[in-house]
């Protein structure tokens, strides 16, 4: 039987790094590598970039130093026998890319926000040059979105999987339970207060992820205006009156802690909360409920582990909520394989503990 062969565009990037690296080690794939394709420089197209030279953490004795990103053609994947494309590129890129992958039968796993929002208003704030042409409604429709905590049974058969947001993964896992189940009165409004690693912004450096601004500092941003705010609606299920939510830059490398605070219908206990959110993530093996501490960033960075804790008022009326997880794993690239996993019928964290 034929191997599975995965292919990676945008390698270079942080999230591409990681995607490489639990692919290389993912036991299902053993013996064959991804293919890395991109664009590369002119003088360097005939025998392509040594992934080692590009993240030589990857190199290792086991042929993995023998490794080259190559120039990105619809022929190079076609002749390597690629069956599943994850794009790890610009949200632009990607709407380019996607149509074409699928019409030529590929299925695809995309890290960008590209296809991930179902509703018209809530892609605006991308800006998309071809939003409401046939070839993006007709993609869009095929797309699910990539949480495999709410949309396994789609997700298995899907050909193109929309990874989330990495600051809306963290929130949306830890309301999502509560709001379906009818416990949270959203009109006393949510407030969802999320800090990020500077990797969160890519690796493109900016003024703002500079070391002289970004450390010893912590910064709010995106107010009002996030690209992650349509997704924490879409798949939340509320509006946008519910909620108030607000991204911060953190001086560290990686993480994402978000505090969010929520007033109940009905007063709750803690045993209640618990309940809930052990019935929601029954069968999610990459989710972990602290029922007697808060997580910390220090608990899930460089792992898939989504953590989430709570305290619940004396009075049970309302309660803080704090999920931690790490931006460029559960927040991108180790979603990206727990989807490929569910998608092949694979173990759910099959290469990701």
């Amino acid at each position: 039987m034929k191997k599975l062969q995965t292919a990676v565009v945008g390698v270079t990037g942080y999230a591409g790094a990681e995607l490489a690296r639990l692919l290389l080690h993912h036991p299902r794939l053993k013996g064959t590598p991804p293919v890395f394709a991109g664009r590369i420089d002119e003088k360097d197209a005939a025998h392509g970039v040594p992934l080692a030279e590009i993240h030589p953490q990857l190199a290792n004795n086991n042929g993995n130093a023998a490794l080259r990103l190559e120039q990105f053609s619809w022929e190079l994947l076609a002749n390597r026998g690629v069956d599943v494309l994850f794009l790890a590129t610009p949200h632009e890129q990607s709407r380019e890319w996607v149509p074409e992958a699928l019409n030529r039968g590929l299925r695809v796993i995309d890290l960008s926000g590209a296809w991930r929002l179902t509703k018209a208003a809530n892609r605006a704030v991308y800006a998309f040059d071809n939003e409401g042409t046939g070839q993006a409604e007709a993609t869009q429709s095929q797309s699910v979105y990539g949480l495999p905590e709410l949309h396994r049974a789609k997700i298995a058969g899907a050909h193109l999987v929309a990874n989330p947001g990495c600051y809306a993964t963290s929130v949306i896992l830890a309301l999502r339970p509560l709001v379906a189940a009818g416990l949270v009165d959203t009109t006393r409004g949510i407030v969802a207060d999320s800090k990020s690693g500077v990797s969160g912004a890519g690796k493109a450096p900016t003024a703002k992820t500079h070391y002289m601004y970004a450390a010893d500092n912590l910064s709010a941003y995106g107010v009002f205006s996030h690209r992650h705010t349509g997704e924490l609606l879409e798949q939340i299920g509320i509006g946008g009156e519910d909620i108030i939510f607000t991204p911060h830059l953190l001086p560290i490398p990686r993480g994402i802690l978000s505090t969010i605070y929520v007033y109940f219908k009905e007063p709750q206990t803690k045993a209640s909360i618990a309940a809930t959110y052990q019935g929601f993530f029954a069968n999610s093996p990459m989710v972990r409920i602290y029922e007697n501490a808060l997580p910390q960033i220090q608990y899930s960075v460089r792992t898939n582990f989504a953590d989430i804790g709570f305290q619940v008022a004396a009075d049970g009326t309302k309660a803080v909520i704090v999920s931690c997880l790490d931006n460029l794993l559960k927040g991108a690239s180790g979603q990206a394989v727990q989807n490929l996993n569910v998608m092949l019928g694979w173990g759910e964290a099959e290469g990701l503990e």
